[in-house]
């Protein structure tokens, strides 16, 4: 399981307010304590102005690369200001993200301009399932044939399946009764065409809305693991959220003698 830790972002409000007075050794040890509960990704997204966005992820890319060797996940909804602090980090991570929908007063759509950044490397990219046509859908059939179109725009680009990570913006439980089970027929059906492509959700969107919403995510998890999601954008150090992470992994016999997760009681991260 890709732990793609969310952290770092300025739409976190003690993460505003450190980006506000520019308080370098609190983003610094939240790298930190992710990288040490076994992130795989740290985010870094500013939430921030448009103005001041580009300034402040460069910003925060320095303390993070500073910080840990983990990779970074470039995190902006603007694919131009990704374009622009690219060439600053040092390792291949992963975007975050793309999509099919044009971007204003363009006629080309994020794949455009991140595609080109990323072919002839190995960083990954998170693609979610919108398009200009459909918006954000929720049937599984439109979820489906914006993946395909993604996949087969990448590999234009010399980008296989394997860097990608589709993000079908799983809704909220309180308002799709069926969530869950579209989330997985969608994956199950993109895997059966593309086997190797990667499949993740923004953890917590399940559970909007619902009271005690650790335990929506934390079920939510194990069961989207073992129909084969790869990944997920999520906390770290929520110990609850990676013990189930583990355990689930453990019993689907995915960790030989369970050692990774007799690893992770041993150093306190589950």
């Amino acid at each position: 399981m890709i732990i793609i830790g969310e952290k770092i972002n300025g739409a976190i409000p003690v993460v505003k307010k450190a980006i506000e007075e520019k308080d370098d050794e609190f983003i610094r040890d939240r790298a930190i304590k992710q990288a040490e509960a076994g992130a795989d990704f740290i985010d870094v997204c500013a939430s921030t102005a448009p103005e001041k966005e580009v300034e402040t992820l460069k910003w925060l890319i320095g303390i993070v690369q500073d910080a840990v060797e983990t990779p970074i996940c470039i995190d902006s909804p603007n694919p131009f200001f990704i374009k622009e602090v690219f060439p600053l980090i040092k390792k291949p991570g992963l975007i975050n993200s793309v999509n099919l929908e044009n971007i204003e007063g363009s006629d080309q759509d994020k794949c455009d301009v991140i595609f080109p950044l990323i072919k002839d490397n190995d960083w990954q990219v998170i693609a979610l399932t919108c398009d200009s046509v459909n918006g954000t859908p929720r049937d599984v059939e439109t979820r489906v044939e914006i993946s395909k179109n993604i996949i087969e725009k990448a590999n234009a680009y010399g980008i296989t399946p394997d860097r990608i990570h589709i993000d079908p913006l799983v809704m909220a439980l309180s308002t799709d009764n069926n969530s869950l089970l579209n989330f997985v027929q969608t994956m199950k059906e993109v895997k059966a065409e593309y086997p190797d492509v990667k499949f993740t959700s923004g953890l917590s969107n399940i559970s909007f809305g619902m009271p005690s919403r650790k335990i929506i995510n934390q079920n939510f998890m194990t069961l989207a693991i073992y129909e084969g999601m790869d990944s997920a954008i999520m906390d770290p150090l929520n110990k609850e959220i990676m013990g189930a992470i583990f355990a689930t992994e453990a019993l689907l016999g995915r960790d030989r003698h369970t050692r990774k997760y007799n690893t992770a009681v041993r150093k306190g991260r589950i």
